[in-house]
């Protein structure tokens, strides 16, 4: 049963989603435009859910890209809780977990990924949490005045920030990291110790090189987590942030090439005809990572690669070229991130970590390619140019934090 047909359909109802039907609508696009969702909710902000939002000092209407009634206004039909199992990209349709089907000039496919879950025994118990969607954090507050004892599984930005959060709340923290440090696969060394001193300084205890054997439940409940060494720590609510899985099934089923993700050109096409896939799920050359194919999970990547596909459909051919940004907010520490450190052969530290106001300047062959700048915005906002134009600048004034990046940008 056809439910539907639109000039340009969108699956995935987050930022990137959201943002491709902004700017066609923008762009004077006049056809009309779906936003097919598999939540119940209009689009809202990812970020927050990890940070403002589970701490309650964001409500949810503060989280939403735009208010509700926004879309309606600009013509876009939003088609929430609803999930696409499959593409036909000859009849160009999809069918939805229904078993109906939507036609489509246009597919932009924007549907992010689903959390890693644990492969051990006990990973689908009650208390085991994602942090993915709002029905996820909603879930975890609800367990929270239940909760004493909480396991992070995962060093990265997500848990982290989770577990900031609940250390604030007077739980009883401990995160624990497979590898030698925290935040390992995207920041340098200094900056991993930097924030393994600052969650233990706050009560947390960070645990390195530590693997999991099993959640430890009752009745179906989590109770806690045994180590692969045989140690067993108290949970009764366990976060696991141990990465995403692209949810690119039904395009890779369909034909599109890919695999960790789908394949797309500096147009954001796939290889399917009349295809697009941009955000989290897209895999593509990066000219900040050497060229190399790569995902980017980032609120900027999402918006960027949705203008590119909106002006593509209006006809420009400007290629995709931003460079990447992040940031993480935990305790009173705001990290800014700018380019990809991935491949750096060296570091230059810019100011005192112990002054918690500094920033980790990384190079290759001499260049700039990345900045980590704590509480340093100042850093971040002018160290840009040094990764756009890929400076090699003179390295005792680049680690000097009295001399201004931007002096060293000529």
């Amino acid at each position: 049963m056809s439910v539907g047909q639109y000039d340009v359909l969108i699956v995935g109802a987050g930022h990137g989603g959201a943002q491709a039907a902004l700017m066609l609508r923008q762009q004077k696009f006049e056809g009309t435009v779906a936003l097919l969702g598999d939540e119940p909710e209009p689009p809202y902000e990812r970020p927050p859910l990890s940070k403002d939002y589970f701490s309650g000092e964001k409500s949810f209407e503060r989280i939403l890209i735009r208010p509700a009634t926004f879309w309606a206004e600009r013509n876009v039909d939003l088609l929430l809780n609803r999930r696409v199992t499959a593409v036909d990209p000859a009849a160009h349709q999809v069918t939805l977990a229904d078993g109906s089907t939507i036609g489509y000039g246009k597919l932009i496919w924007a549907t992010g990924g689903s959390p890693r879950r644990l492969a051990c025994e006990g990973h689908g118990v009650k208390g085991v949490h994602g942090v993915r969607t709002r029905a996820d954090v909603d879930q975890m507050m609800t367990e929270l005045d239940a909760t004493t004892d909480v396991v992070v599984i995962g060093g990265g930005y997500i848990g982290l920030e989770a577990a900031a959060v609940l250390a604030k709340f007077g739980k009883t923290v401990t995160v624990l990291e497979a590898l030698d440090r925290v935040l390992a696969r995207v920041a340098g060394e200094p900056l991993s110790r930097f924030y393994e001193a600052e969650h233990r300084a706050h009560g947390v205890d960070v645990r390195l090189g530590v693997s999991v054997d099993c959640i430890l439940e009752n009745d179906g409940r989590a109770t806690g987590v045994r180590l692969a060494d045989g140690t067993v720590l108290p949970a009764q609510m366990v976060i696991v942030g141990i990465g995403i899985i692209p949810a690119v099934e039904p395009l890779l089923a369909a034909g599109a090439s890919g695999g960790n993700g789908v394949d797309v050109d500096g147009l954001c096409r796939t290889s399917l005809p009349d295809i697009f896939a941009i955000g989290d799920c897209a895999a593509h050359e990066n000219a900040f990572a050497d060229g190399a194919r790569i995902r980017l999970e980032s609120v900027q990547n999402a918006n960027d690669q949705a203008n590119v596909v909106a002006k593509t459909i209006m006809g420009a051919t400007d290629a995709y070229h931003a460079v990447p940004w992040f940031w993480s907010n935990q305790y009173d520490l705001r990290l800014q991130t700018v380019g990809l450190s991935t491949g750096h052969d060296a570091l230059v530290m810019r100011g005192d970590p112990a002054e918690r106001s500094f920033s980790v300047v990384y190079l290759k062959g001499g260049k700039v390619i990345a900045l980590d700048c704590v509480n340093a915005t100042k850093d971040y906002v002018q160290g840009r140019a040094l990764v756009v134009g890929g400076i090699a600048p003179p390295l005792d004034q680049l680690g000097d934090a009295s001399v201004p990046l931007k002096s060293l940008v000529g």
